[in-house]
């Protein structure tokens, strides 16, 4: 029997220099893939530089895996075209939650890992992980891959499901 280990919140803010994929302009909107789960965004019109602010959520059985995201642009007589891609490891989420529960955090701000851009991940710049309150928060900015131009903001939340640490302790 799976059980749930906690939620990862998904908080696609924003994306900055989409691709055309219309005459001037595109209609984006995001795919959010984890697991076997898949949610998507609103679409915002005529728009290279679109702002979301949308939360998903996820409910998350382990292991937990990657993050997928898609950007496509809404066509209605055709098919969507896809504007790129990116993913986002989720590991360094799942450290610093175990991180936080053997430093008992609860409330509070604490940086807990630093998450680089390299050559196996769409990271722009440095990321920090974070306990904010009892959640663990990752704001991230990704390079959309396979595509022209295209970057998303976004921040991406953990909260352990109640019984996770007496799960944890079990195992």
């Amino acid at each position: 029997m799976e059980v749930n280990v906690g939620l990862l919140k998904v908080i696609i803010v924003h994306g900055r220099n989409l691709a055309i994929r219309d005459f001037m302009s595109s209609d984006p909107y995001v795919v959010v893939r984890v697991g076997n789960q898949t949610a998507k965004t609103k679409v915002i019109n005529s728009c290279l530089n679109p702002v979301w602010n949308e939360e998903l959520t996820f409910s998350i059985k382990e292991p937990l895996g990657v993050l997928k995201l898609e950007v496509f642009d809404r066509d209605r007589f055709k098919s969507d075209d896809r504007m790129g891609h990116a993913f986002l490891d989720l590991q360094p989420l799942v450290s610093a939650s175990k991180l936080k529960r053997a430093l008992k955090l609860t409330t509070g701000e604490t940086t807990l890992r630093k998450v680089a851009p390299n050559s196996d991940n769409c990271l722009l710049a440095d990321s920090f992980v974070m306990h904010v309150n009892g959640e663990i928060v990752l704001d991230v900015h990704l390079k959309l891959r396979d595509v022209e131009s295209g970057e998303l903001y976004m921040t991406v939340k953990w909260i352990d499901h109640p019984t996770t640490t007496s799960l944890g302790k079990a195992r």
